[in-house]
């Protein structure tokens, strides 16, 4: 027998008490049952985006959610400036292109941050109807700093700041209104401890201000009926029902911890895993900038990251993530966001050392678990 466990950078583990919620019987969306589940998760995810705004709900992948920032606030033939630093940068690029924007590709290098500078140059040079960015680009561990461009982007009242937080919402710190995040997108299967299949979307005064003016077709994405009917405790079309009521108890679970707590809880583990990886000699993909939604890690010369990502799944039961693209084989990914404490993290380092003794790389067994220990020991 093997034990599973699901360290991936998403989808990332459930809880069982959300995984009992959505096994309840359904309910009717359009009845007395599920209008107060609605109102209750929309509060809450105001809390969670830490905006006064109303948080649409869509029944889709992040990615739907990141189309219908493009579909709703913006018009063929806008020019826009579009981050590419990791496989999502990249999928801004091309969802802004199959919507007929001009796209200004800023090309980062892979593992390191967007300089905030080179987008103020930018658009000094250049005005843009919006910025697409990462919060956190899972791709390769990095975090862009959103809240330097928020504040750059506030200079220039004709542009949107537009906010990919699939892998940052309920990760670390983003203060949608404070820090002028126009449109913020997010997924449940991240932080949220959910299966796939829910996207949530927050728009800004100036997004829908944007979104009275925008010509881009759209149809099941339109967030102003969302937002008419969000105001209703309702949804615009059949939702992921048993998805919101599972969003509903991760909500009673996160709360009580406060969002001080989930932001220092991902944190420390972060801080453990990248010290550990290090101890053991490994290097860590993400230059100066990491995002603690996960740790990116390079293998030594002549180790096979696609090797170590394998091993970990069928000698251990450990499912982490490999590199995408040209980082296939070169660097593995493991997460340490939503369902995730302290035994995630020693159990993860622990199996990495494993299997890096059975490739016969020199590793010292117990050394990285035992820098992971002491940070964890530390609760603040």
């Amino acid at each position: 027998m093997q034990k599973k466990y699901l360290l991936a950078p998403g989808p990332t583990a459930v809880p069982p008490e959300i995984l009992l919620a959505m096994a309840q019987p359904m309910v009717h969306h359009r009845s007395k049952d599920f209008e107060p589940i609605v109102a209750s998760v929309k509060e809450d995810l105001k809390w969670l985006f830490q905006t006064r705004q109303d948080v649409m709900i869509l029944a889709s992948s992040g990615t739907g959610g990141m189309e219908s920032a493009i579909a709703n606030t913006l018009s063929p033939g806008d020019r826009v400036i579009a981050i590419n630093g990791g496989k999502f940068g990249e999928r801004w690029v091309k969802m802004c292109q199959a919507y007929g924007l001009l796209v200004d590709e800023v090309k980062v290098e892979w593992g390191t941050a967007v300089d905030p500078a080179a987008i103020e140059q930018r658009l000094k040079r250049d005005p843009a109807k919006a910025v697409f960015v990462q919060a956190s680009e899972s791709s390769t561990g990095v975090a862009h700093d959103v809240k330097r461009l928020g504040e750059i982007v506030q200079n220039h009242p004709g542009t949107l700041l537009v906010v990919d937080a699939v892998s940052a919402m309920g990760v670390f710190d983003l203060k949608t209104d404070e820090w002028g995040l126009d449109v913020v997108v997010t997924g449940s299967q991240k932080a949220l401890m959910l299966p796939p299949g829910l996207a949530f979307v927050s728009l800004s005064e100036k997004a829908w201000a944007a979104a009275e003016k925008a010509t881009s077709p759209k149809f099941y994405f339109n967030l102003k009926r969302e937002r008419d009917n969000i105001r209703k405790n309702t949804t615009a079309y059949t939702p992921a029902i048993s998805l919101i009521i599972g969003l509903q108890k991760a909500f009673e679970l996160l709360k009580p911890e406060g969002l001080d707590g989930i932001f220092a809880r991902h944190r420390r583990l972060a801080h453990a895993t990248r010290e550990a990886m290090k101890a053991d000699g490994l290097e860590l993909f993400a230059k100066g900038s990491p995002s603690d939604a996960l740790t990116a890690v390079k293998t030594p010369e002549g180790v096979d990251a696609e090797a170590v990502y394998k091993a970990l799944r069928d000698q251990y039961g450990i499912t982490t993530a490999g590199g995408q693209d040209h980082l296939k084989g070169k660097i593995f990914r493991i997460s340490h966001m939503g369902y995730a404490d302290t035994f995630d993290v020693v159990t993860a380092v622990a199996a990495v050392e494993m299997v890096l003794k059975g490739m016969g790389h020199a590793v010292t067994l117990g050394k990285g678990v035992g820098v992971a220990q002491e940070i964890l020991l530390n609760k603040s």
